[in-house]
C-alpha cells in the first residue's frame, strides 16, 4: 500500500482517535499530521505484524502522550508575572486544584496498573473508544476487550480501597 493509499484509508480513524482523547479538533488536527510524517518517515520500520491501522494508532497514541508531557513542561515553566496569570476568581482555582488532585490520584491508581489493563482502561474512558475498536487495536475480539475492561476496573477498585 502506498502512502497516498493509507493517508486517504486512515485519516479520518487517527483524527477521531486523537479527538476522542485530546476533545480538541486542533490537537487531533496537529497529532494525526505528525502521525502521518512519522509513519512516512519510519515506513521502512513496519513489520505487518498488526494491521496498518493498529500500527497508525500506536504511533498516534504515542505521539498524543509526547504532545502532553510538551504541554505539562510548558505549563510548569509558565511565568507568574506575564499578563493574565492570576486572573482566575480563587473559587476557580479551588475547582482547577481539586480536579488536578482527583485526577492526579487516578493516574497513581493508572500507575500500577499492569498492561493491557492500563491501556484497555485509558482507552475506554479517556479515548471513549468502543469495545469493537479496542479490540482491534490489540488484535483481538470486542469480548477481549470488554473482559480487560471489567478486569482493569475491577483491580483499580481494589487498588483505591
Amino acid at each position: 500500500m502506498d502512502f497516498e493509499e493509507m493517508y486517504r484509508l486512515y485519516f479520518r480513524d487517527v483524527y477521531l482517535f486523537i479527538l476522542a482523547m485530546s476533545r480538541s479538533p486542533d490537537t487531533a488536527d496537529e497529532i494525526t499530521q505528525e502521525t502521518f510524517f512519522k509513519a512516512l518517515k519510519n515506513s521502512g520500520k513496519y513489520r505487518g505484524e498488526c494491521s496498518v491501522r493498529t500500527w497508525l494508532f500506536q504511533i498516534a497514541k504515542n505521539t498524543y502522550l509526547s504532545h502532553l508531557k510538551k504541554q505539562k513542561h510548558i505549563n510548569d515553566n509558565a511565568d507568574p508575572s506575564a499578563p493574565g496569570y492570576d486572573e482566575a476568581s480563587p473559587q476557580d482555582l479551588e475547582s482547577a486544584c481539586i480536579r488536578k488532585d482527583e485526577a492526579l490520584s487516578i493516574y497513581k491508581v493508572l500507575h500500577y496498573l499492569e498492561e493491557p489493563y492500563k491501556e484497555v482502561f485509558t482507552l475506554r474512558t479517556l479515548g471513549e473508544l468502543s469495545f469493537r475498536e479496542i479490540g482491534e487495536i490489540f488484535g483481538r475480539k470486542e469480548g477481549w476487550a470488554r473482559v480487560t475492561y471489567h478486569r482493569a476496573k475491577e483491580k483499580i477498585r481494589a487498588l483505591i480501597c
